[in-house]
């Protein structure tokens, strides 16, 4: 322990410190050595609901974990394996459970520590959830899906109604600005984001035969980030995700002190009180649909942990985005865009074009996805890794 608090200490109040902060200045960074040295880490409860005897669990809402909640609560409605695993009728009924989920992060997500305090019991409230999935339409996608008012499920009334009615996929964005300075002049292509979006963050599942496990997904500097000095150590792009207008989330503006809410979203479940499935993946704003469908992946339709991570996901674009982009509209929902993967049969692509979505396709639809199965009956842990990107499992 005195070794760690030593290493603490000179990081974030010694010479490292101090040539992070010169290194952060001399590029027009604020960042001051009080700033480093008020540091600490939170412990914090997580976030659970249960989904058919399933308990799952992810990081507070200043993270996008709860929206994998969200869904999987609006989910909970449907008759998911009826309809066969990546059917039209389950891309469409997946799709829009996450747009539906995803609308509520986009406006009442933000750092719980400071003002306001948001409506998260009502977010994850099951009747919330079973209203909000009755506006799933059958057969067709709902451009204009918003945010819901989760307050009246927590017996609150919604103090932001004038800021909803003042919120849509129309509104003026010639003013607004998003990112840092310094990646203004980044001409990068979608394809160079993309592949930026697979590869900026790492995921870690450990476990062990007690029980133990965890379930963390770091991220934070990833190139272009400015490096601090002659530390190495590249200064976090996150404060891209906050807002300047409270229109378009009053819980994610720029405050001092404050949490960006960010993407990073690892997760934990179990089953009858015991560890049942830790998983993580990299990807921005994908991040949960992608560990949304590994869980179901499992939990409803059986694969094995190895099948579910190398499974074909699919993502929609139907949100506000977290990263990129120099301007509002860069970062506005594009109503209908759904990625595909390239094996997707012809008959299901027609099927959802008939539904209003606008496809595209990849052989890649997911960043890797890490997790680890436990298998309480046999006494075994079955790890599982995608069959693409650095990842890979180690037992010993």
């Amino acid at each position: 322990k005195e070794a760690l608090m030593a290493a603490y200490d000179r990081f974030y109040k010694g010479d490292i410190a101090q040539e992070f902060v010169r290194g952060c200045q001399e590029q027009g960074g604020l960042i001051t050595m009080k700033d480093l040295a008020s540091w600490k880490p939170i412990e914090e409860t997580a976030l659970s609901v249960n989904y058919k005897g399933i308990d799952v669990y992810k990081m507070q809402q200043w993270t996008q974990g709860p929206v994998m909640l969200q869904a999987l609560n609006i989910l909970e409605n449907f008759d998911l394996k009826a309809m066969g695993y990546n059917s039209a009728q389950y891309i469409h009924t997946v799709y829009q459970a996450m747009n539906l989920a995803f609308a509520d992060r986009d406006f009442y997500y933000g750092d719980p520590y400071l003002q306001p305090n948001e409506p998260i019991t009502g977010l994850l409230s099951k009747d919330y959830a079973k209203d909000r999935a009755k506006l799933i339409q059958n057969g067709k996608n709902d451009v204009s899906i918003g945010p819901g008012n989760p307050y009246p499920y927590e017996g609150k009334t919604n103090p932001y109604i004038n800021l909803l009615k003042g919120r849509g996929y129309e509104m003026d964005t010639t003013k607004r600005n998003f990112t840092p300075k310094h990646d203004l002049g980044n001409n990068s292509t979608k394809e160079d984001y993309q592949d930026r979006l697979w590869r900026g963050t790492t995921s870690i599942e450990a476990a062990d035969k007690e029980g133990w496990v965890v379930s963390i997904t770091p991220s934070g500097g990833w190139l272009p980030a400015c490096i601090a000095g002659k530390t190495g150590v590249g200064m976090s792009q996150r404060m891209q995700s906050f807002v300047l207008d409270s229109t378009l989330n009053p819980f994610n503006v720029v405050a001092p002190g404050k949490r960006p809410r960010v993407t990073l979203s690892p997760s934990l479940a179990l089953k009858d009180g015991k560890p049942y499935l830790a998983s993580a993946v990299q990807g921005g704003d994908t991040q949960d649909q992608n560990l949304l469908q590994f869980f179901l992946n499992v939990a409803e339709f059986g694969m094995n942990v190895q099948q579910a991570t190398e499974a074909a996901n699919f993502n929609t674009n139907q949100l506000w985005l977290s990263l990129g982009g120099t301007k509002t509209e860069d970062r506005m929902p594009k109503p209908g865009q759904l990625l595909l993967n390239d094996t997707t049969k012809p008959a299901i692509r027609e099927e959802l074009k008939k539904m209003g979505y606008i496809l595209s396709f990849d052989d890649r639809t997911s960043g890797p996805i890490n997790a680890i199965y436990f298998d309480w009956k046999h006494s075994t842990l079955w790890g599982g890794s995608s069959n693409h990107g650095e990842d890979y499992g180690i037992g010993w």
